[in-house]
């Protein structure tokens, strides 16, 4: 490949492959070149070094497993039907993801870990969500908050069983789709008007 077809989304998709194939304690970013038939130094032209690699290649990762939940907080249900069908969303998403391809689930987990403005920034963007549609709920009645960003932020800490990585080992559990549906009655029971 010539350096000058060379972009940023070709070196992301090799990234992944040879993150696949070594794993992120060995992957380099002289591995990413040799996949790529380049230098290192045409790699190192688009990310100025491996971590700045290693956050974009995170990074691209949550915004694919991520890829559903705007259309969900976008859609015109009332935000009860919305709140349990985005958490739904997001839970199906990392779950798919873990368990159809745990070698490479774990090898994201490892990157995000390292990513911590990468997460930063994922997670302000799910509450962003999340605030959203709580706010749809207390404009049309439905939901009783008055700090809607801590309530989002509270709803996304109290459902991390079934969307953080670090649960991961839980969610083959073929009850876990009823136990999330039930952290969703309780939630929303604490978000409606008393």
């Amino acid at each position: 490949m010539a350096d000058s077809t060379l972009t940023p989304e070709r070196i992301l998709e090799a990234a992944e492959e040879v993150l696949r194939r070594f794993g992120p304690a060995k992957a380099t970013v002289v591995d990413v070149a040799r996949a790529l038939g380049v230098s290192h130094g045409s790699v190192y032209r688009h990310f100025a070094s491996k971590t700045a690699l290693r956050e974009a290649v995170a990074d691209r990762w949550l915004e694919r497993v991520h890829a559903d939940l705007p259309a969900v907080t976008a859609s015109t249900a009332p935000a009860p039907e919305r709140l349990r069908s985005w958490l739904h969303t997001l839970h199906g998403a990392k779950r798919v993801t873990a368990l159809d391809d745990p070698e490479l689930f774990a090898t994201y987990i490892v990157l995000v870990g390292e990513a911590s403005t990468v997460i930063a920034a994922s997670l302000d963007g799910l509450v962003t969500q999340l605030s959203r549609i709580i706010a749809d709920g207390v404009a049309d009645g439905d939901f009783a908050v008055d700090d809607v960003p801590r309530a989002a932020r509270a709803v996304l800490h109290a459902t991390a069983r079934f969307h953080d990585p670090t649960h991961s080992a839980q969610w083959a559990d073929p009850e876990i789709e009823q136990q999330l549906d039930a952290v969703c009655d309780l939630l929303l029971d604490g978000l409606r008007p008393r």
